[in-house]
């Protein structure tokens, strides 16, 4: 299958071709005709599978086959997005997508003056991308009003519930009318999200790409050893690595986002760190240098790096392992992008092993070699050194002039793991970063 075999309009081929775009992914196969025949989708599917392009094109070949005047406050189109940057994404690839056809589109989210929003929307617009917060806040002034809209998309459902969006959420589909469809998308499936899905779709075609806990098979997973106190030493030490040439690192908080960023400046790496505490003009412009190449390492939390759609980051480094299991898949699928390869190092302190339990169970994929105590590690011939990781006995693992770090690929399981380590966070997601 090409994309010369859907219906789309001139107008869209060519976009299309301008992308250089000839063969659709797994989820834009089976998600676009679906979509194109009005049917409500219930899809499963990680980042970076192609899913904007499933319902942007199709919603955009509804726009082009029934034609009306962009009404001022009224869109017909509403997407939601969980944070800033996805929507700024998703609304970008709305208008690549559609410049040779003649409608119009406009993105609202906070953390900006409302200004210009509320002008785009004034004049009229056919697409509006959204963050819940700020288009309840616009709909309250009187700013957007939802009678009108014919298509609903929900993209990063699971997220946007991580970030405690669901009575925002609830308004909001309350307030567009019942007569319409709905469009649904998450990379999982917890019950929260699941109930949602009930609760908005009618006679969905689901649509699941690839299982919700895999990883990507091309992604190389290594975990490092480490004490808590000694992962600055073990991070500066792999950044002396110029294979590491686009890194993106993940923390726990915005605070150790910041100290780390710093860090690597004060040692002559270029670095900044994208949070909800920056400014939008900030972590654009941070976004800007990174996809650039201008600036080598960005450090994030989950919640400002969810739907962060940049091609080439060779590493992605989990300074922290996270909370949530699911996170781990959202983390790592950062690289390993557009067909080509990537690696994922975890660095595991003692502190974190219940974390990386968790991780293996749900991913099917054993990432350390046993579940057990790294301290025990002298009964299997490896012995500790002073960087806060492990090396095994001798150079056999080949040497950098450095000693040999030891990497566990992934492999499968022998058995279950055991369940153990430290409690859950269970505060909001946007608490904790």
């Amino acid at each position: 299958m090409t994309f010369a075999d859907f219906p789309f309009c001139s107008g869209i081929q060519k976009a299309i071709a301008d992308a250089g775009y000839t063969t659709p992914t797994p989820i834009q196969a089976a998600a676009i005709p679906h979509v194109l025949a009005k049917k409500d989708i219930f899809g499963c599917a990680q980042t970076g599978t192609g899913k904007t392009a499933a319902f942007a094109l199709p919603i955009l070949q509804h726009l082009d086959a029934n034609r009306k005047a962009a009404a001022p406050t009224m869109p017909r189109v509403l997407v939601l997005a969980p944070t800033r940057e996805l929507a700024n994404q998703i609304h970008d690839s709305f208008r690549d997508y559609g410049r040779h056809l003649a409608f119009r589109s406009a993105v609202v989210y906070g953390g900006v003056g409302q200004f210009q929003q509320v002008r785009a929307l004034s004049r009229g617009v056919h697409v509006l991308v959204a963050t819940p917060g700020r288009l309840l806040d616009l709909v309250n002034q009187g700013h957007i009003n939802l009678s009108r809209v014919e298509i609903l998309v929900l993209d990063e459902a699971d997220r946007m519930l991580d970030m405690g969006f669901m009575p925002d959420l609830k308004r909001i589909i309350a307030a567009v009318p019942r007569d319409r469809q709905s469009l649904f998308f998450s990379a999982t499936m917890p019950k929260a999200v699941a109930e949602l899905a009930n609760a908005l779709l009618r006679d969905p075609i689901n649509v699941t790409v690839t299982p919700v806990a895999s990883t990507v098979d091309r992604i190389e997973q290594q975990v490092l050893f480490v004490g808590s106190s000694d992962k600055r030493h073990k991070l500066r030490e792999l950044l002396e690595d110029a294979k590491l040439h686009q890194v993106l690192i993940f923390t726990r908080t915005k605070r150790r986002a910041n100290d780390v960023a710093r860090q690597l400046h004060e040692i002559g790496v270029k670095a900044d760190a994208i949070h909800g505490n920056k400014s939008q003009n900030a972590r654009q412009r941070a976004l800007d240098l990174f996809k650039s190449g201008r600036l080598r390492v960005l450090v994030a939390t989950d919640i400002a790096a969810r739907g962060l759609d940049v091609d080439g980051i060779s590493h992605v480094i989990n300074f922290d392992l996270p909370n949530e299991p699911e996170n781990y898949v959202h983390r790592i699928g950062r690289t390993g992008r557009a067909g080509a390869s990537g690696v994922a190092i975890s660095l595991c302190d003692p502190g974190e092993r219940g974390h990386l339990r968790d991780i293996e169970r749900l991913i099917g994929i054993r990432l350390s070699p046993e579940s057990r105590d790294p301290k025990s590690v002298e009964s299997t011939g490896e012995r500790r050194h002073s960087g806060g990781g492990y090396r095994p006995s001798g150079n056999s693992g080949g040497g950098n002039g450095n000693g040999a770090k030891r990497r566990f690929r992934s492999r499968k399981p022998g058995g279950r793991p055991a369940h153990g380590g430290g409690q859950r966070d269970r505060r909001p997601a946007a608490a904790r970063n």
